[in-house]
């Protein structure tokens, strides 16, 4: 493991990106910091001023990280934040390990607006499709990512943004939607890779679509959306796939496509699993939620991590 810095609060990007960002993006914009013209090594925390608000994001770096480097973008679930998704999945040993950058956004009031789900930033239609953009604006500015190599994760909610991100953008060479489903228009979407997990016992966001059960936090249930198998049939689709082979060890199958350029579109559901992050620990929030013990059947991490490295741009 790489040496853990201390957080430090920073605002980043010089002019040339506030302008970028406010062109792009619809107002955005950061301002310059230069006694932080790089991302540190470990874990670091910034500040970017997004449609009149002060976002945060997280980052970890491993040490000795050189040259074009792949970026991972972990996109916390309903109630979570950046901090408690780097806490929770592992991201920052699997980065250690395959050497690459991961963030960490935080959702304004801990939830994303993906569509129709979820919270206040669905009802106030935050753009967060442009907040994660300049996100990643702003750490290729201050270090060399590999455009090729940029992806998306998340868990529940977080699943659903990196949906709709991968609908809405051309950012990433593939996404992998964890417990979550499409709740978005997705009918101009470009082609890239998509791998979502999903367990068969999923109360919160059903595996066969429909409307997700209360939550125990605070009673609402969050979310209305596909069944998980239609969200893998339409990526299929937008890829132009062949027909799937499946594959079953165990509780976890596999149903697996090979696409037109070298994308795959993947589907893994764990049998009997619930709303979780296969491999997780269950932290404070799961247990707040009443959401059961993660499967330890598969490890959700290291099973993306493995195909996104498996697809460039």
């Amino acid at each position: 493991m790489a040496p853990r810095h201390a957080q430090a609060r920073t605002v980043v990007v010089v002019a040339a990106l506030v302008a970028l960002l406010a062109g792009c993006f619809g107002g955005g914009h950061a301002v310059g910091s230069p006694e932080n013209p790089t991302i540190p090594v470990g874990k670091s925390s910034q500040s970017i001023e997004w449609a009149g608000a002060s976002r945060t994001f997280h980052v970890y770096r491993p040490q000795g990280l050189t040259g074009a480097a792949p970026l991972v973008v972990m996109l916390h679930g309903g109630f979570g934040s950046g901090e408690q998704a780097e806490r929770s999945y592992n991201w920052d040993t699997e980065a250690d390990k395959g050497r690459f950058l991961v963030a960490y956004p935080d959702g304004e009031g801990r939830a994303w607006n993906a569509g129709s789900c979820c919270g206040n930033p669905s009802q106030a239609n935050l753009d967060d499709v442009g907040f994660i953009s300049a996100v990643i604006a702003a750490i290729e500015h201050q270090t060399t990512v590999d455009p090729a190599r940029v992806y998306a994760t998340g868990m529940s909610n977080g699943a659903m943004m990196a949906l709709r991100m991968a609908c809405e953008t051309d950012l990433f060479a593939a996404i992998a939607p964890v417990a979550g489903t499409l709740v978005t228009d997705c009918s101009r979407a470009r082609p890239t890779s998509v791998l979502q997990i999903h367990g068969t016992a999923d109360a919160s966001v059903p595996y066969n679509g429909g409307p997700g059960k209360a939550l125990k936090m605070d009673g609402t249930p969050r979310v209305d959306g596909l069944p998980v198998p239609a969200v893998t049939a339409a990526w299929r689709t937008i890829d132009r796939c062949g027909p799937p082979s499946t594959t079953t060890s165990g509780v976890v199958t596999t149903e697996t496509a090979t696409c037109a350029d070298g994308r795959d579109v993947e589907l893994i559901s764990v049998a009997d699993a619930g709303h979780q992050w296969p491999g997780s620990v269950r932290g404070p929030i799961l247990e707040r939620l009443g959401l059961p013990q993660p499967s330890t059947a598969l490890d959700a991490t290291d099973t993306i991590w493995q195909f996104f490295a498996s697809h460039h741009r």
